[in-house]
């Protein structure tokens, strides 16, 4: 490989460093929602006016729901008006407003407030940073992509880790909402300064003239890539129905749990949300694992493409809900499980993150004809957004389970009983079972963005 080719782009640090910070921003505040919901919500007196667990996971799935949903129009601003760059520093600003409402206000106005601003900012941003990161590589760059998507998965998880380990315990210790929305807010000021400092480093792809945007839409190539994608995606978002649960109802699981844990000769005491912190931990342990061990392992075998790899972390999703469903029967039965068993689910969960929501996000820019790249990329991120509204629904309609005498009453407050989780696993069966059929029909290509469309 000649040395330009072995060379990551000059743009890729500023980018990578936004999202560090950027993620620690989303996470540090999504994390500790359910828990802000719960215990500290006010009225405009000042009196506690908390939400009950079952409205909280409502709409802290609605939220993410919202947060998904309008990166379909954040492409659009981004492919036909502004392009990638200036998408992303207006509508970062929009996403700081949000964090300050959030920090300045804690009654149900500023929560509104402030959540809607965060899912307008943070949601049209999302297809655009995916999709820039992609366009700072030319074709002959392109053997780099896998790699720097597994960078900036990391960065990621990184970012979200810390957010999930600090943040709660701020909220805890201080027992400051304020000063808990307040830090993710800075971390998304400092977000927008790392990314405006790249301005002069990026490969920009000039947006496209709105009749020239919707006449591609209707030609052949791009009607091939999205009615192929609409089912993998339609798909995917059974898992993601399962996998922000854990800034939901696992959360609320835990806080009826033991959180003692001994480790290594230390003992302590885990906050619920902190909990969090391990599905990004393990993430960045396994990545190298799954890339370097398990798919070659499991390649000996079959031919390991991308929605068998989808297919395969279903089915591990659907085993950690297991998990969640036996804990969940202990619990309405009375019995005070170790979060220690939490951490089984997370293994078997993250393992499955890995092998779809990595694969999904790679399949999204690299299937997507060049001119509709955050298009195409909102598609990944509307997966996201319709796996919440399914959880959101579900989470409403689900009849509340009978408490044994003897149980904890707050073992249902929030409307989960063990065939709740069980629910989500046959779902994810059913999906994965759907998944590998359509695999040997799905065909693969690669569309990498060339020259003559740089600004």
């Amino acid at each position: 490989m000649s040395q330009s080719t072995a060379r990551m782009p000059r743009g890729i640090p500023y980018i990578i460093g936004n999202e560090f910070a950027e993620r620690f921003s989303f996470y540090g505040m999504k994390g500790i929602l359910t828990i802000f919901m719960t215990k500290y919500l006010v009225d405009s007196s000042g009196e506690l006016a908390t939400m009950s667990g079952q409205d909280a996971s409502f709409w802290y799935h609605i939220f993410v729901f919202a947060t998904y949903f309008t990166p379909l129009i954040g492409a659009i601003i981004a492919d036909v008006f502004l392009g990638k760059y200036k998408t992303i520093i207006t509508l970062s600003i929009v996403y700081c407003l949000g964090h300050l409402a959030l920090a300045l206000d804690e009654t149900r106005l500023g929560l509104t407030i402030g959540l809607t601003l965060i899912a307008i900012g943070s949601g049209g941003i999302k297809p655009c940073v995916s999709a820039h990161v992609g366009d700072q590589f030319r074709p002959e760059q392109s053997s780099l992509l896998d790699r720097i998507f597994d960078w900036f998965y990391m960065a990621i998880n990184i970012g979200s880790a810390l957010a999930y380990l600090l943040i709660p315990f701020i909220l805890a210790k201080y027992n400051s909402p304020a000063l808990a929305f307040g830090l993710p807010g800075l971390l998304m000021f400092i977000a927008t300064i790392i990314f405006w400092m790249g301005r002069n480093e990026f490969i920009s792809v000039k947006p496209t003239p709105p009749k020239q945007y919707w006449a591609t839409l209707k030609t052949p190539e791009v009607k091939k890539a999205i009615f192929s994608l609409i089912p993998v995606y339609l798909l995917v978002s059974v898992f993601f129905s399962l996998f922000d649960q854990t800034g939901s109802t696992w959360v609320l699981q835990a806080d009826m749990m033991d959180r003692n844990v001994s480790f290594l000769g230390f003992n302590f005491q885990v906050l619920p949300s902190q909990i969090q912190s391990l599905n990004p931990i393990m993430i960045i342990l396994f990545i190298p694992i799954c890339t370097y061990l398990i798919y070659p392992f499991l390649n000996r075998f079959f031919n390991l493409n991308g929605l068998r790899k989808i297919a395969i972390g279903m089915v591990l999703a659907g085993l950690s809900f297991i998990i969640c469903a036996s804990v969940q029967s202990g619990i309405v039965n009375g019995e005070n499980p170790n979060i220690m068993n939490q951490f089984f689910a997370y293994l078997l969960l993250t393992i499955g993150e890995i092998m779809v929501s990595i694969t999904a996000l790679s399949l999204a820019y690299t299937q997507a004809p060049n001119r509709l790249k955050s298009f195409i990329m909102s598609f990944y991120l509307l997966a996201i957004s319709l796996g919440n509204l399914i959880t959101a629904i579900v989470n409403w309609i689900m009849p509340k389970p009978e408490v044994k005498e003897g149980a904890d009453a707050t073992a249902v407050l929030f409307g989960i009983s063990p065939y709740y989780f069980l629910f989500f696993t046959a779902l994810t069966f059913v999906t994965a079972i759907i998944l590998w059929v359509y695999s040997s029909y799905y065909k693969e290509v690669r569309y990498i963005q060339t020259a003559d469309m740089i600004e």
